[in-house]
């Protein structure tokens, strides 16, 4: 009895410490839209790398190794803060290091000849992640109140925050499973999927901030959010779905051909 009461205590620390991310879901579409848009070679090698597994299976691999302390060093790739009126070349990075300097090393790691494939699968994995995280807004958002966790909210009467609203909510109560997310997602032509597909990291990051901006613009601390602000905001949920997918997609191609 005393070892219950002990776990319901700490219960609310564990939530406290561990804050909502990027719905799982979320993170398994954007593993589904880059498998449709992969070269042939880098299909190949997406399946000898992950023994068969697609990348929408392994896309919530690098949350799911959360609960294992020798891997808390990754913790600060999932997202990036920094003031939303500088950009990001302008800020002082951190030395624990953020999404950017995470999907910069596993793209380092995947071209070297060097790398052993255990290294290559665990790298491929947390790059799946960490190009769905990026793609969150509320993953680029400010320090101070750690990308909105510290925004509270009402989602549906229940208590909640602009991160997890964002993270989570707004993806999990819409009900469709991974697949048929994906699948109703925007149809787009070579001419859009190319422009989305150009640039690099930092043109994305650039590009997300001000998505956030206009996330955080989008609330009042407090207010009662219901079907209404899904309905305004749910085309920017999709799109930066489809648009993570998509560059995952090519930054693959770009390392495997």
């Amino acid at each position: 009895m005393r070892s219950y009461l002990f776990l319901l205590f700490l219960l609310p620390l564990t939530v406290m410490a561990n804050p909502p991310v990027w719905s799982r879901t979320g993170h398994r579409v954007v593993g589904e839209i880059a498998q449709q848009h992969l070269s042939r070679k880098a299909q190949k090698a997406v399946a000898r790398i992950l023994k068969g597994e697609g990348l929408a299976e392994v896309a919530n691999y690098a949350d799911d190794i959360k609960s294992d302390t020798s891997y808390r060093r990754f913790g600060p790739w999932h997202y990036v803060n920094f003031p939303l009126d500088k950009a990001y070349t302008e800020v002082t990075p951190s030395p624990n290091g953020d999404v950017v300097a995470g999907i910069r090393f596993c793209i380092e790691t995947l071209k070297s000849d060097t790398t052993t494939p255990e290294d290559e699968a665990f790298y491929l994995k947390m790059l799946v992640h960490l190009v769905g995280d990026l793609h969150q807004p509320m993953h680029v958002g400010r320090a101070e109140d750690r990308g909105g966790n510290d925004i509270q909210l009402q989602w549906f009467d229940r208590g909640s925050n602009l991160h997890r609203v964002w993270d989570s909510e707004m993806i999990d109560d819409y009900g469709m499973s991974y697949t048929e997310l994906a699948g109703s997602l925007p149809r787009w032509n070579r001419a859009q999927i190319k422009a989305v597909q150009q640039g690099d990291v930092l043109d994305w990051v650039e590009e997300i901030q001000e998505v956030s901006k206009e996330v955080y613009e989008s609330v009042s601390v407090g207010e009662k959010l219901y079907y209404r602000y899904r309905y305004t905001w749910w085309d920017t949920v999709e799109e930066q779905l489809l648009r993570g997918g998509l560059r995952l997609a090519a930054v693959l191609n770009d390392i495997y051909g």
